[in-house]
């Protein structure tokens, strides 16, 4: 479903919304949390599919015997497709009416034979309900995904629109697409800010796996390699575990992402890990956390969280994970910022104290699908003292908190929903990064002379330890940055004042005028009528 311009869906950035809106013709009456399963399952199937074939293409030409050894495709981190599995197959019986019975089959054939996708693959395209003509239709849709592309291009266009579908059906589930979906300017602030070049990244909740992809891009849009990163995630839903599986595969990202049903807080997989970066968007305001199982947890440095609200479990769960060095980013609800409810603020004090706050910023409202309540980034690190990243050693920011306020920017993409231009993300990162005492160029690096950060009233403050206790420990961003400074026209204040005073006068006497006028042409036909007193 490309258009004219681009018949092989490979350059052109619209086609995903082409081929979303094609398939989501044929969902018909089926909900999208169900729709959502048949269609992502079906584009991972095809990308293991084409990885496979290509692999198997190269091999049958140098060595017949190496195509059929299932460990020469292991090694190039390639899934092992069996005969039966293979699209093209799906594809020649697409319009039979037990097609749903052979994707099936297909999908627990790929199981058996690719250990770290077991309990991964949806397994029921032969369900009664589901419409076999859409599902014939759907396969011929997704036939024409990268069909002219070979290799790693095919693997993009298809990791893609698997990332793009995510984003559609989340936004078509409303609330309950949020619990698997971080918007995506929202994870770009966190990954250009955090800027994961090397080292382990985690997240705790890790939904679709939507950090993860962003970093691995950001990695290789800045030059680096993937393999300097290594990846860690838990996710407590399984549905939304097999998601993130699927989404991490299609892009040929190597994870180690955990699943159980207790969760990061009851059940941490990880527990013994450290980690470098830290990325996450926990739940807000979750309540029924099963805090009052876990009020002597060691990981509760600062103070032991409210049963009723996990905020500051997560806030300390993150910070107990994180290296030496490690810094962090996570998304919470604007209330994390001044709750001083169930000992809130006490917490937040202890951390603000012990320097452990590096940065806070306030988003503007409309971001998520899965809540209108208004959302903040908060920054956190192990050491403000050198803050080593890479071969850089950062200014020592002990005693200071950076305060950004990004209320304003963005645009609304539809009548609920705003988004974070990329101008907007490189102006909240790059405030950041100065604030840091970081290049941002090869040439202010190369010659030694830094821009160097400035407040900006109305943007960002930094703020010491003394202005945040006077302000009680409240970190709002709004509360320190001001009020956005009048651009100053050259003209002296009392000038303008006598300017405009007389301009006021000016245009009070010619509002006399022109009511006198009307006055007049209304007697002169007719249609005035004296009010009392007149």
């Amino acid at each position: 479903m490309a258009n004219g311009k681009d018949k092989n869906n490979g350059g052109n950035l619209g086609f995903e919304a082409e081929l979303f809106k094609a398939a989501d013709k044929l969902r018909g009456n089926m909900e999208p949390s169900d729709y959502k399963h048949v269609a992502l399952g079906l584009i991972f199937l095809k990308y293991i599919s084409d990885a496979f074939e290509a692999r198997h293409a190269e091999l049958l030409a140098d060595d017949p015997k190496a195509a059929e050894d299932k460990d020469e495709y292991l090694a190039d981190n390639i899934f092992w497709v069996p005969k039966d599995a293979r699209w093209s197959l799906l594809k020649a019986n697409a319009k039979r009416p037990e097609i749903g019975t052979l994707i099936d089959d297909a999908m627990r054939a790929i199981e058996k034979d690719n250990e770290s996708l077991k309990g991964v693959l949806p397994k029921d395209y032969a369900r009664p309900a589901l419409n076999k003509v859409m599902l014939g239709e759907l396969i011929d849709l997704v036939s024409g995904i990268a069909m002219h592309e070979g290799g790693n291009k095919s693997k993009d266009v298809l990791g893609r629109v698997y990332e793009y579908f995510l984003g559609q059906f989340a936004g078509s589930e409303g609330k309950r697409g949020g619990e698997f979906y971080t918007p995506r300017s929202v994870v770009q602030v966190l990954v250009q800010m955090l800027e994961p070049y090397q080292g382990r990244v985690y997240d705790p909740c890790c939904g679709s796996g939507g950090m993860f992809v962003q970093s691995e891009k950001f990695v290789l849009e800045h030059g680096g390699r993937i393999g300097d990163i290594a990846i860690y995630g838990q996710e407590s839903n399984y549905t939304t575990w097999r998601l993130a599986k699927m989404n991490l595969a299609v892009r040929g990202i190597d994870a180690d992402i955990r699943w159980n049903n207790e969760g990061s807080f009851h059940k941490d997989e990880l527990r013994d890990l450290r980690f470098d970066h830290i990325l996450a968007n926990p739940p807000f305001n979750i309540s029924d956390w099963g805090g009052d199982r876990l009020r002597e947890d060691p990981r509760w440095q600062f103070g032991v969280p409210p049963v009723g609200n996990a905020n500051y479990a997560w806030l300390q769960h993150i910070y107990w994970h994180l290296a030496p060095f490690g810094t962090a980013g996570v998304v919470l609800a604007n209330g994390s910022m001044s709750s001083n409810q169930s000992g809130e603020g006490e917490i937040r004090k202890a951390m603000v104290e012990a320097d452990a706050v590096d940065c806070m910023v306030a988003l503007p409202g409309q971001l998520f699908y899965s809540t209108q309540i208004p959302a903040c980034l908060w920054f956190l690190v192990r050491d403000k003292s050198n803050g080593k990243r890479g071969n850089e050693t950062l200014r020592d920011r002990r005693g200071e908190v950076l305060f950004i306020d990004a209320r304003n920017m963005g645009t609304l993409v539809d009548r609920t929903r705003r988004e974070l231009s990329d101008a907007d993300i490189q102006k909240i990162a790059d405030t950041y990064h100065l604030w840091r005492g970081e290049y941002l160029d090869r040439h202010s690096r190369e010659s030694g002379n830094p821009e160097t950060y400035q407040d900006i009233p109305g943007f960002c403050k930094s703020a010491t330890l003394d202005e945040i206790r006077k302000h009680g420990h409240v970190l709002t961003p709004g509360r320190y940055v001001g009020s956005e400074a009048a651009e100053d026209d050259g003209e002296a204040f009392t000038d303008k004042m006598q300017r405009l005073s007389t301009q006021w006068r000016e245009q009070q006497q010619e509002a006399a005028r022109l009511d006198a006028a009307i006055e007049t042409n209304l007697k002169y036909l007719g249609f005035w009528e004296p009010r009392n007193g007149e």
